[in-house]
């Protein structure tokens, strides 16, 4: 059914050709008859030896369209290898699909990375590289979903589920009907017709269907519905006919439309064209929001960024539209963009174009403030799967709904499948940058953990070359982050988070001081690197001044917390000798109280002892005539670090 999901949907004749020849296939291919083309091209090209590239193409695509991605591939393959880089978007877009349809993922990322670089646009590249990242993240997360097949499916194509106040609404082509012998030539299945089924809340299973609005049900197709909140204006998508009779184009393509009917007693009344059809392109899978205030649906209409792009348009209150609008590249591709969804601000939507799991993959893109939408957002599995996977809605709450899949193990050629959401995880991200505290240049491989407040850790990572760093938490906690590297300081932040799904809090940047930085190395003896403490004359109380120095002492201890130090404190020769071997003592004991008094403890300060003028290092002992300068050399407090 692909082909219904581009909305192209076609006259439909039925021929009876006696012969499979190369000419009866493209006759077939040009009449849309995909699954009888698939079938000729492949009995005829057995006895061709050189065939086309169209004719190739051709065959490629006959089974492309009837979603039968191992034998597209075949014939793609072959494309690719006769024409390279010379292939189109469209067709190195149907190549990577048909690749991951059959989960042939690293040849696909290897021809998208091909095509990418072809390209040169830096803009896509960037996406690429940012939903692959995101879709590799979401896998290796539990997933909020559970899905469950249907028993109300068929053999047929059954999808698009849509609420109705307390029913469902959806598209079948089972063959209720008295249409069984009109088939849909494309695929030879009866045309699409809606339903309405009841719904049963313990288990989202649905039953009781029946036909939705015969009174004004074509012979054609009639598909995707829309409600507005009081389940009296339906929006849904039929085929352009006038007085009984399919519109074709040029092409020989009959369009899709958008009908606005009324609901009454159960039955459409007055359905009326909206202005914005026409019969040279097809609009249609309308979705009205929760206020009626926005219909989005999708259109191959000229102007758009891709096969099939997402279009919206305001309703006042008059029920006027505004012209359509069309969602920009952000959310359309050159590939097909359809299927909207709108629910509580995030606009729900499959494509084929955005990095995906293969064919059509359910993204989610939150409206902004500024009117734009957000970067689409890939659902991963198991909403989303290597086949078709589209008409996803959500109920109010966030807690159940309906989607629609041909993947492997359903019942027909599509299937509505029900869903379960739990409730999501709250994330936030924290980042920043640790810098080395004395030159703020960044310091890579930095370890930064993430505790709660059980000291349990939460997230671990390490910075790159730029010092840079990020790590997820939960929200709403009190997370306590650790930077460590060997020959480094530690250093510590207490970060709130917020309960903010996905917020960013950032510039959370550490200091960390180079061990080297901080000591002095003499003789295989190392030191904290300090300048003179000085002391009132005659005294040893601790002054304003040698508090700078000592804290220097303190910061070192705090941030190596395995260093224990001796202190060794001196006097320059003058004065009594007994006096200043007692008076350095004092000093050298008043400090090493400084130090506890810090919060040190003081089993990491082996002895402070003072030792007066006996250990000179210049020549100015007793007697001999120095400078200020030369004295100030031996009056000094050394802190030694014995164990580091």
């Amino acid at each position: 059914m692909k082909k219904l999901y581009i909305l192209s949907l076609v006259l439909s004749f039925t021929f009876g050709f006696a012969q499979t020849n190369l000419k009866k296939a493209d006759a077939l291919f040009k009449n849309y008859s995909y699954l009888d083309a698939s079938k000729a091209y492949e009995e005829c090209l057995q006895n061709i030896e050189n065939p086309s590239a169209q004719t190739i193409k051709n065959a490629a695509d006959s089974y492309y369209f009837i979603s039968d991605a191992r034998n597209a591939l075949k014939w793609y393959k072959r494309l690719y290898e006769i024409q390279g880089n010379n292939l189109t978007d469209i067709y190195y877009l149907r190549y990577i699909q048909t690749m991951k349809a059959v989960m042939d993922y690293d040849d696909a990322d290897k021809i998208t990375k091909e095509y990418l670089n072809k390209k040169g646009d830096q803009k896509e590249i960037n996406r690429y590289v940012a939903q692959k990242k995101q879709l590799d993240s979401i896998a290796k997360a539990k997933s909020l979903y559970q899905i469950k097949n249907l028993d109300i499916n068929t053999g047929k194509s059954d999808f698009g589920a849509t609420f109705y106040q307390d029913r469902i609404v959806f598209t079948s082509a089972r063959d209720t009907t008295n249409f069984g012998e009109k088939l849909y030539n494309w695929n030879n299945q009866p045309f699409l017709n809606l339903y309405v089924a009841e719904r049963n809340p313990a288990d989202g299973s649905l039953f009781n269907e029946n036909l939705f609005m015969p009174n004004v049900m074509t012979k054609y197709h009639e598909a995707t519905a829309s409600f507005d909140a009081s389940g009296k204006t339906i929006y849904y998508s039929s085929n352009i006919i006038k007085k009984n009779k399919l519109v074709i184009d040029r092409d020989k393509i009959n369009n899709f439309q958008i009908l606005k009917g009324t609901m009454v007693d159960g039955k459409v009344e007055n359905p009326q064209k909206v202005f914005f059809d026409n019969d040279d392109y097809s609009v249609g899978h309308p979705c009205l929001s929760d206020d009626g205030q926005w219909l989005f649906f999708a259109s191959d209409m000229p102007g758009g960024y891709g096969e099939t792009d997402l279009y919206v348009v305001k309703i006042a209150d008059d029920g006027t539209m505004s012209s359509p609008q069309n969602l920009g590249p952000k959310i359309n591709t050159l590939g097909n963009d359809l299927f909207p969804f709108f629910r509580n601000g995030i606009l729900y939507f499959s494509s084929d174009g955005h990095y995906g799991l293969g064919d059509l993959d359910v993204y989610e893109s939150k409206f902004l403030s500024d009117g734009s939408f957000s970067t689409p957002r890939n659902l991963g599995t198991p909403v989303n799967s290597n086949k078709d996977d589209f008409t996803f809605i959500i109920d109010k709450t966030g807690t159940y709904g309906y989607l629609s899949s041909n993947r492997a193990g359903g019942k027909g050629d599509d299937d509505i499948y029900s869903f379960i959401k739990g409730e999501p995880v709250c994330n936030q991200n924290i980042s920043g940058k640790a810098l080395d505290r004395k030159s703020k240049l960044p310091i890579t491989d930095v370890t930064v953990v993430a505790y709660n407040s059980y000291n349990e850790i939460l997230a671990e990572t390490k910075t790159n070359f730029e010092g840079k760093y990020a790590v997820t938490v939960p929200c709403n906690k009190t997370v306590r982050l650790v930077a460590k590297k060997t020959n480094y300081s530690d250093d510590e932040k207490t970060v709130e988070t917020t309960k903010e799904n996905e917020g960013e809090i950032i510039d959370v940047n550490f200091e960390l001081s180079n061990y080297d930085d901080l000591v002095v190395k003499k003789k295989g003896v190392e030191k904290v690197d300090v300048n003179p403490i000085y002391f009132d004359y005659d005294k040893y109380d601790i002054t304003p001044l040698a508090i700078e120095e000592l804290s220097k002492v303190v910061f070192i201890m705090r941030k190596f917390p395995n260093i224990r130090i001796k202190i060794e404190s001196h006097t320059d020769s003058r004065g009594k000798d007994a006096y200043n071997l007692k008076l350095s003592d004092n000093r050298a004991k008043s400090t090493r109280d400084y130090i506890v008094s810090q919060g040190i403890d003081t089993s990491r300060i082996e002895s402070a002892i003072g030792y007066g003028e006996t250990r000179l290092i210049n020549k100015c002992k007793n007697g001999v005539k120095c400078t200020e300068e030369e004295h100030l050399l031996n009056r000094r407090s050394d802190f030694i670090i014995i164990q580091k």
